[in-house]
């Protein structure tokens, strides 16, 4: 029996921690083709930092994060955790962004994708710190983050966004985010 797979199936994977510092090397044609054993199709990857677009059935789809970390494991014997959204997802989180605005400087732009919806009392305890000009807001499974000094000098980390809020979480930069919209169907 054949699954018929239709465009709405796109899916965006945000792996996190892979090729950054010479950690966790993981060639990108590899991981297009772990996708591809696990039953994605259209496969493609966006720079080297773990970001694929892919097709797939919804339940399938749902799967991909522990299948592709088995196979990345096993493989690769390094441990990956793999952030998955729908493409209505994933345009969502780029329409939604609450700091987009006439002149905003971009490149201080981020998103914290997240495996799990935090409870709200942890989300309440989130700050960046007392002297820190950085914002964040948390809409749903993602926080939206606006760094004006950079990443390099915010409290907002994989870490601590990890550690507060007792999920896992995986960072991309608003020209990712924007890349990775563009790269699915009606981008």
């Amino acid at each position: 029996m054949t699954v018929s797979i239709g465009t709405d199936d796109f899916h965006v994977a945000l792996l996190r921690a892979v090729n950054v510092g010479g950690k966790n090397r993981l060639p990108m044609k590899e991981l297009a083709a772990i996708f591809s054993d696990a039953g994605a199709v259209d496969v493609q990857t966006y720079i080297q930092s773990g970001n694929v677009v892919f097709r797939a059935t919804s339940d399938l789809a749902e799967r991909q994060p522990s299948m592709v970390t088995a196979a990345i494991l096993k493989r690769f014997e390094f441990e990956v955790p793999v952030v998955t959204r729908s493409a209505e997802e994933f345009r969502g989180v780029a329409s939604g962004n609450p700091f987009l605005a006439d002149g905003v400087d971009t490149t201080k732009l981020h998103v914290a994708f997240l495996t799990d919806r935090p409870d709200a009392t942890r989300a309440d305890t989130l700050d960046p710190g007392p002297s820190s000009s950085d914002e964040f807001e948390m809409r749903g499974y993602e926080v939206y983050l606006r760094c004006p000094d950079g990443m390099g000098r915010t409290r907002l980390t994989t870490a601590y966004l990890d550690k507060t809020l007792a999920t896992t979480s995986t960072i991309r930069n608003w020209r990712t985010v924007s890349k990775l919209v563009d790269m699915l169907p009606g981008g």
